[in-house]
């Protein structure tokens, strides 16, 4: 399961704010295949915010369900790509962080 969210701050052009609204599946579908996981598993939002000048005006925080396939090396790549993805759609430096979640101790109702 990716559990993404984007935040975008309010001074993005709102023509790049829409192109990352239009280019959401492209990413869920990114998601998809690299993680091996359905569709189903996914959820994956785009936040509006304000925040200070000096941080990154795009900014993704994506939750991974660990597994051991999914290696640092490869959760890098995925990030990597995703990072891509954001840059080129907003037109300004996506940040990214990601953080996996125990399989354990991980509840999700749906």
């Amino acid at each position: 399961m990716p559990n993404l969210k984007i935040y975008v701050d309010e001074t993005v052009d709102p023509r790049s704010r829409q192109a990352l609204r239009a280019g959401l599946q492209d990413v869920q579908d990114m998601l998809c295949r690299d993680l091996s996981v359905p569709v189903a598993a996914c959820q994956l939002n785009i936040v509006a915010v304000t925040g200070l000048p000096d941080q990154p005006l795009v900014n993704a925080e994506i939750q991974i369900l660990a597994k051991p396939d999914r290696t640092p090396d490869m959760v890098r790549a995925v990030c990597q790509n995703l990072q891509d993805h954001l840059t080129q759609a907003c037109g300004t430096p996506a940040a990214i962080r990601a953080s996996a979640l125990d399989p354990e101790t991980y509840i999700a109702l749906k």
